[in-house]
């Protein structure tokens, strides 16, 4: 009776898997190397010309990572890098305590070691981590 749904959902699984292997990893090489320890960020519209441009990939973007949170948070009990999956999510939607989230992400050791694996095999230097006692605000 579920066999259609199953089918989509075993094939959107599978089409998201082989997205992330791709897109996650070109994510991770093309940050800042700083990116985790900024103290301002230039906000995205300063750099666009077109209103309505910036407000359309402003959109996508944040629909996406929104995705990429949910899907990350679902697989923190099903097979996938759930944790991942969030920080990347949460690099590009936009959400209060965006920053104190990302921050905390990355400083658990193995989240920061595969970050720091996919930036050295393209040649990237390491991200720079921050310090766990620094006093942050969201």
């Amino acid at each position: 009776e579920y066999q259609d749904l199953l089918q989509w959902l075993g094939g959107t699984s599978l089409f998201l898997f082989a997205v992330t292997l791709i897109v996650f990893p070109l994510v991770i090489i093309y940050l800042p190397q700083d990116y985790f320890v900024r103290h301002e960020r230039n906000p995205a519209h300063q750099k666009r010309r077109h209103p309505v441009v910036w407000l359309t990939l402003t959109i996508l973007k944040n629909i996406f990572g929104w995705v990429l949170i949910l899907a990350g948070i679902a697989m923190l009990v099903l097979p996938g890098q759930g944790v991942l999956s969030i920080l990347m999510g949460a690099t590009l939607a936009n959400f209060p305590g965006k920053y104190t989230l990302e921050r905390r992400l990355v400083r658990r050791p193995a989240v920061s070691r595969t970050l720091n694996r996919i930036r050295d095999r393209a040649r990237k230097p390491p991200l720079e981590i921050p310090p766990s006692d620094t006093g942050e605000s969201g």
